[in-house]
């Protein structure tokens, strides 16, 4: 099935290079989740799917989004979530999810999830996470955390790729607001990554829903309705297509456009696990009795919550399900099962919690249910049972629709928008995408002479406005002022943000503009310029704010003289009357101020010469004067100082550098264990071994084998990857020499005996070109035959010497050696065969050949022509007195 998904990205995209090279152009994509992440790469490398999903190194396609600190390591993804039952405490998950949220928001979610984590509130009023370090006790912010998340995600792609990125796409759930988004980047930015886009995640399912469908000939709307760990949103979709040119020939180009998204950001699949969490503690607590509450025991419930998930999971295919944790308090094992039936009425209220955005959404859109050309289930959550039964019930529907890959669906599609966005990758196959903001937006001012009242909150950015977009506000103001922009409702917030309140800028500069400008003639107020723009990332900012000062001024312009010519020239430009008298009056006046008509050039030049050049007019004048905007923002949405920045991404990069070397370590401690075993395992079994090493040799060798073998696990239990490489290229000074022998045992007679082969052949292939291709020079081929004389005497002389020599020696030759000249001397045939056959010289006709050509041209002519009018033969006649002509034209007549 996913062979047949990349199949048909291949047919409907074709990803071509333009300006840069390959490593260059490729791009990736992160759906970063709540509990796991998925990765995908557009690459334009030779024999690769151009969009591909990295998988990790468990060979896994989706990767858990975890960080753990264990004794002084770091562990991410796969290697964090080995240490999720034993130190539940030092792993840390749902870090997304508190990006930008207030310290207590983040302590109420933690303790529901029941994730033992140690926090404290940092300067900003957000959560920081508390990490024993060798150093000490190290604090680290979420957007640190998630940094180190998606840095791993750098290196799935790069070394799925095998070329270097750093340009990405990330995606985030629809509700995410202002300091989510700015807080994603901001993490991206400390991992390295220079984030083209963020996109939502409805946009990317639908991109991977439209690429290969053709919307001119019907228009449809469409839910995507995406359950996944801890969010539930619907968003309406509306595909259609409209007409344009390409290359000056009328094409359809595919479109959709995002209507509406409804959602419950605390509504997920893990609910769900939680009630069955809940229900297992309790049958456990009965079970053991004495007042035990599994609840207050970290390591037990995330040895429970994990055993759980598999539950739930097994459920969605099967009526019952067993649960078994060894050891889950002390040494007491539990085990249960639950039906399906049991689960289902666990969960009773969250069915109908789950229909809320898919009714808000249809609602708010005054379409019908029949209206809606599919529901387009995506997200894990989604393969619940139950959960589809209440869809189909809504909808009244027989069937879902489930065309998308529940878990890449997002991702691929995302993929879509990258190499779109990007410099260097282009898609053929085209799919205009118009998303919104989410949410709406208002601006206020406040300042001298501002009165604030209902009406002082002005609409910036109406709710589902498209992106991206820039927008512009004046306002009639000459004193320093403030500018807040905030949500449009204070009922429509992002989850935990408490305040409608974006972000202050303090506007200054306007007040010393006034001030300047006061004293000139103004032809109207003194306003200001306010630029804000909404970003592809749904971001929204205040860009700029100019003075502009209009002023009406004296100022020197050259004159324009009238003259005769300029008469001439306006009256051939007018009417034909019109022109007549403005010629006539011209005339006038220039005899007048002359005093005489019979010299008009002479005066002119005088009056040229006596009036000034330049006069002065009223002219309005504009001045822009930039003003200075400085970003007043407190609470958690306060992004990250740069000092801040500068501070976190030192820490990761030791701890990156401290990662590759702990891996390094790892790396050539299992070289040096492997390649002990091996040799030994050689030295023991392999009769070969004993022919090209003395029993001394081989004693020496184990007893170095031994010795570092000992070292291997007492001491260097705590060695560092010098320590280990120094052991291991010491035992390969004894191990390599032998090994290269017994390689050659082997190697050197199977190499002699094919080269033996070859010379053979080559005695008919000299007799084939001596018989078939006489036209390759003598001196060529001589020389191929010396050189294969010269290979059968070196080889000859070899051998014998070998014979002479031990096994226990260095080989007097190599069978690299052998199939080197045998490599050149192949060369140098190859190059005889490929010279071309010459082309057979085609001799002139004489002078005398070319006449008696033409007497039985004429002959053959006139015979079978007799009807042939007088006009015709004197024709015939002329074009035989001209050679040339004759000698085309039976050519010509012959060829036709």
């Amino acid at each position: 099935m996913l062979q047949l998904r990349m199949s048909t990205l291949l047919i409907f995209f074709s990803v071509s290079l333009f300006l840069f090279s390959r490593s260059q152009s490729a791009v990736f994509t992160v759906d970063l989740g709540s509990e796991s992440l998925k990765v995908a790469v557009v690459n334009l490398k030779p024999g690769q799917i151009p969009i591909s999903i990295a998988i990790n190194e468990m060979s896994k396609r989706k990767s858990p989004a975890l960080v753990s600190f264990n004794s002084g390591d770091r562990l991410l993804a796969e290697e964090a979530a080995g240490l999720v039952a034993r130190y539940p405490q030092n792993v840390f998950s749902h870090i997304r999810d508190l990006i930008g949220k207030p310290y207590d928001f983040a302590t109420r979610f933690l303790d529901s999830m029941y994730l033992p984590f140690e926090v404290k509130q940092d300067s900003r009023g957000a959560v920081s996470f508390k990490v024993d370090s060798e150093n000490g006790t190290v604090y680290y912010s979420p957007e640190e955390l998630v940094a180190m998340v998606l840095s791993y995600a750098v290196n799935l792609a790069e070394f799925h790729s095998k070329v270097p990125i750093k340009d990405a796409v990330l995606t985030v759930p629809p509700y995410f607001g202002q300091s989510e988004r700015k807080g994603i980047i901001q993490a991206a930015k400390l991992a390295g990554i220079n984030v083209l886009s963020l996109i939502n995640e409805h946009s990317g399912a639908a991109l991977q829903y439209g690429i290969d469908k053709d919307f001119w000939n019907e228009t449809r709307h469409v839910v995507f309705y995406d359950m996944g760990a801890g969010t539930t949103y619907a968003a309406l979709v509306y595909f259609s297509a409209y007409q344009s040119k390409e290359h000056g020939k009328p094409v359809w180009i595919n479109q959709f456009q995002v209507k509406d998204v409804r959602w419950n950001p605390e509504l997920g699949g893990q609910n769900m696990e939680l009630r069955l969490v809940e229900y297992f503690a309790d049958e456990f607590n009965a079970q053991v009795g004495n007042g035990i509450d599994i609840r207050k025991f970290p390591k037990a419930m995330a040895k429970l919550k994990k055993q759980v998930k598999r539950t739930k999971e097994i459920l969605s295919a099967n009526t019952a399900a067993p649960i078994s944790v060894e050891s889950l308090h002390g040494d007491i094992d539990f085990r249960s099962t639950i039906t399906r039936e049991k689960f289902e009425e666990l969960c009773e209220d969250i069915w109908e919690k789950s229909l809320l955005p898919v009714k808000e959404v249809i609602e708010n859109s005054g379409l019908s249910v029949d209206q809606i050309y599919a529901v387009e289930l995506i997200g894990g959550a989604t393969r619940v049972p139950k959960l589809q039964a209440k869809l189909q019930e809504f909808i009244g529907r027989k069937e879902l629709d489930r065309h998308l890959d529940a878990d890449e669906a997002i991702v691929l599609g995302a993929s879509l928008h990258a190499a779109n966005i990007s410099d260097g990758i282009k898609l053929n196959r085209k799919l205009g995408m118009v998303d919104g903001s989410l949410y709406g937006f208002v601006y206020e001012l406040n300042g001298p002479d501002i009165v604030k009242d209902e009406s002082s909150k002005q609409l910036l950015v109406p709710r589902m406005k498209k992106l991206p977009s820039k927008m512009f506000r004046s306002i009639n103001h000459n004193k320093d002022f403030e500018v807040s922009l905030a949500y449009e409702s204070e009922n429509q917030l992002p989850p935990g943000v408490a305040s409608p309140q974006i972000a202050q800028y303090q506007i200054s500069g306007l007040t010393n503009a006034s001030e300047k400008y006061s004293s000139r003639n103004l032809s109207s107020p003194i306003k200001a310029n306010i630029h804000f723009s909404l970003s592809r990332s749904g971001v929204l900012s205040l860009d700029r704010a100019d003075a502009v000062v209009e002023t009406m001024e004296w100022v020197e312009v050259p004159k324009k003289n009238l003259t005769i010519e300029n008469s001439i020239i306006s009256s051939n430009s007018s009417n034909e009357a019109g022109a007549t008298n403005s010629s006539e009056e011209s005339n006038e006046n220039l005899q007048t101020d002359s005093g005489t008509s019979d010299t008009p050039n002479n005066s002119t030049e005088e009056q040229a010469a006596t009036e000034p050049l330049t006069e002065r007019k009223l002219k309005k004048r504009t001045f822009r004067v930039p003003l200075k905007i400085v970003e007043k923002i407190t609470g958690p949405g306060v992004s990250l100082s740069n000092e801040f920045l500068a501070e976190a991404k030192g820490k990761l990069e030791a701890l990156d550098k401290k990662d590759a070397e702990r891996k390094r370590t790892a790396e050539l401690k299992n070289d040096l264990e492997g390649y002990i075993y091996t040799t030994k395992e050689k030295i023991e079994t392999l009769e070969e071994f004993e022919k090209v090493s003395t029993a001394e040799e081989r004693q020496s060798f184990v007893e170095k084998l031994d010795q570092v073998q000992d070292w291997l696990y007492m001491d260097g239990e705590d060695a560092n990857a010098d320590e280990f490489q120094e052991r291991l290229d010491t035992l390969k000074a004894v191990g390599d020499p032998i090994f290269f022998r017994l390689k050659e045992l082997t190697a050197r007679p199977v190499a002699v005996e094919l080269t033996h082969k070859y010379l053979d052949e080559l005695k008919q292939i000299v007799e084939e070109w001596k018989a078939n291709k006489s036209w390759i020079p003598k001196e060529r081929v001589d020389e191929v035959v010396d050189d294969a004389k010269k290979l059968k005497g070196w080889l000859d002389e070899k051998e014998t010497e070998q014979k002479k020599t031990s096994e226990f020696s260095t080989p007097v030759f190599t069978s690299e050696e052998v199939y080197l000249k045998v490599f050149d001397l192949k060369n140098k045939v190859a190059s005889c065969n490929r010279i071309p056959k010459p082309k057979p010289k085609v001799q002139k006709p004489t002078k005398n050949e070319t006449k008696s050509s033409e007497q039985k041209t004429d002959n053959s002519s006139s015979s079978s022509n007799d009807s042939s009018s007088p006009s015709d033969q004197s024709t015939n006649d002329s074009n035989s007195s001209s050679d040339e002509t004759v000698d085309k034209q039976p050519e010509t007549r012959d060829e036709l």
